[in-house]
């Protein structure tokens, strides 16, 4: 299994079926921070179904078709960030991302969105990265933001979640400017010095 480190004692790797006793712990300590936005961290609610979404996502990847990967922080599982959607044949993928409130705040989702989209649109040749989320979640649309990714419209009442139909926001980034965005980081990165 590889990791890649975040920094700060942080590391990115994916998440597998046998790890399912861990992520469960995980969604427990995460559940009231992100059950209004993350499904998972309300419909994962034992070992199996644990076991069950971890599965799903190791389908998914045997397909080509997703990717679940967690974030670790000193050893322990406290976030993570997953290409819910992953189609070769449009060349488009969506993130979605969480975490643990104890370690928000810290740059890790801003740290490991920057290498997945990497990976995607580098490696993969994904043109369109896309980030779902609804207008209610304001952190989440700063991220996206801060990201460089772009607003692209508004989804009206699409996501019944909970009781409420949420208006889901479409944000997304191309592959050209996210080039664009990574060139200018290293440039700043390098004046800085």
């Amino acid at each position: 299994m590889f990791a890649i480190s975040l920094g700060e004692g942080a590391e990115l790797r994916p998440v597998e079926p046998w790890q399912a006793q861990e992520f469960y712990e995980h969604v427990e300590r995460a559940r009231e921070y992100t059950g209004a936005w993350v499904p998972f961290t309300v419909t994962v609610k034992d070992l199996e179904s644990a076991r069950a979404h971890l599965q799903k996502y190791a389908d998914k990847q045997a397909s080509d078709t997703g990717r679940f990967y967690g974030i670790w922080v000193d050893g322990m599982l406290v976030g993570g960030i997953a290409f819910r959607i992953f189609d070769t044949s449009v060349d488009g993928c969506e993130l979605a991302v969480w975490l643990e409130p104890t370690v928000a705040g810290r740059g890790l989702i801003n740290k490991a969105s920057r290498i997945l989209v990497d990976w995607a649109v580098d490696e993969r040749g994904m043109h369109r990265v896309e980030w779902l989320v609804s207008s209610l979640n304001d952190r989440s649309k700063a991220t996206a933001e801060r990201l460089g990714f772009t607003r692209d419209g508004v989804l009206r009442e699409s996501f019944p979640w909970q009781g409420v139909r949420h208006d889901m926001e479409v944000w997304s980034v191309l592959a050209p400017e996210w080039r664009a965005l990574r060139e200018a980081r290293a440039a700043e990165a390098g004046a800085v010095r």
